[in-house]
C-alpha cells in the first residue's frame, strides 16, 4: 500500500494547524516528519487516522480515498498510530492493554502468539503481564504502546515523538524497535523531535513550519547542510 497527502488542512476554529499539506510513503518505507513545537506534526497525523476532521485535501490509502471513512475503518484498512504520550489505560493489565490493539481482529490464536512473541521481545512486559499498566517505567510504557500498535497488524504505523521523556540508552532501545519492525516491511511516518535519531532510520524526510511543509529532502542532505541544520534541526553537529 501506499500513503499519498494532496492539500491536506487541519484547522480548530481560526487556528490553521495543517496547510495544504502534501506527503507520501511508499511500501515499506521510513518518512521522518520534523519540525519545532506547534509546527502541526501531531495534527498531521490526526487527520491521517480521522481523529480530527480534515478541512480540505485527499488521503489516498493504495486506491482507497479515506475521506469518508472512520477512524476505526482506517485502522482496519491497515494503519495505526502509536500517539504523543502513550495514551495507555493505566488502570488496565499490560495484557489487556495489549488486547485493546488487536480489538478489529478475528483470529484470537495468532493475537496470543504475538502477544507471547512481544514477551519474548520485551521481558519487562511478560513479567509484569497481569500487574497495571500504571507500575510500568515511561520506557515499558512506551514498548506497550508501540506492541498495541503493532497487534493492529498495520502496514503503516504512525508514530508521534516515541522518544519523548526517554533515557538515551531507552532512546537506542527504541530505535533499535524500529528498525526491526521496519525490516519486517512495515513503513513508518515518524514525528520525532529526536531529529538525528529519526534521520539515521529515514529514508526521506519532510520539515513542517508553521502548518505547511517547507521542505522534502534525504536524511544526508539535511545534515550536510549546516543552514539547514541551524533552522531546523537545532543546530550543532549531527
Amino acid at each position: 500500500m501506499r500513503l499519498e497527502i494532496d492539500g491536506f488542512s487541519v484547522r480548530y476554529g481560526r487556528v490553521h494547524a495543517v496547510r495544504g499539506v502534501g506527503l507520501t510513503v511508499q511500501d515499506g518505507e521510513v518518512v521522518a516528519v520534523l519540525g519545532a513545537n506547534g509546527a502541526g506534526k501531531s495534527s498531521l497525523l490526526k487527520g491521517i487516522l480521522g481523529l480530527v476532521p480534515s478541512e480540505a485535501g485527499r488521503v489516498q490509502w493504495g486506491q482507497t480515498n479515506l475521506a469518508s471513512q472512520s477512524p476505526r475503518e482506517r485502522i482496519a484498512a491497515g494503519i495505526a498510530l502509536v500517539p504523543e504520550g502513550r495514551r495507555i489505560v493505566m488502570s488496565l493489565s499490560v495484557e489487556e492493554n495489549l488486547l485493546m490493539g488487536a480489538y478489529l481482529r478475528g483470529d484470537g490464536a495468532a493475537v496470543r502468539a504475538e502477544i507471547a512473541a512481544l514477551y519474548e521481545r520485551f521481558p519487562n512486559l511478560g513479567a509484569r503481564r497481569h500487574l497495571p499498566a500504571a507500575v510500568l517505567s515511561g520506557g515499558e510504557q512506551q514498548m506497550l504502546a508501540i506492541g498495541r500498535g503493532v497487534l493492529a497488524r498495520p502496514q503503516l504505523l504512525l508514530l508521534d515523538e516515541p522518544s519523548l521523556g526517554l533515557s538515551p540508552l531507552l532512546v537506542q532501545e527504541l530505535f533499535r524497535l524500529l528498525r526491526e519492525l521496519n525490516r519486517g516491511g512495515l513503513a513508518l511516518l515518524l514525528v520525532e523531535q529526536n531529529t538525528r535519531q529519526a534521520l539515521r532510520i529515514a529514508a526521506r524526510a519532510y520539515v513542517m513550519e508553521l502548518g505547511a511543509m517547507v521542505m522534502e529532502a534525504k536524511p544526508e542532505e539535511l545534515l550536510g547542510d549546516q543552514r539547514l541544520v541551524a533552522a531546523y534541526l537545532g543546530g550543532g553537529k549531527p
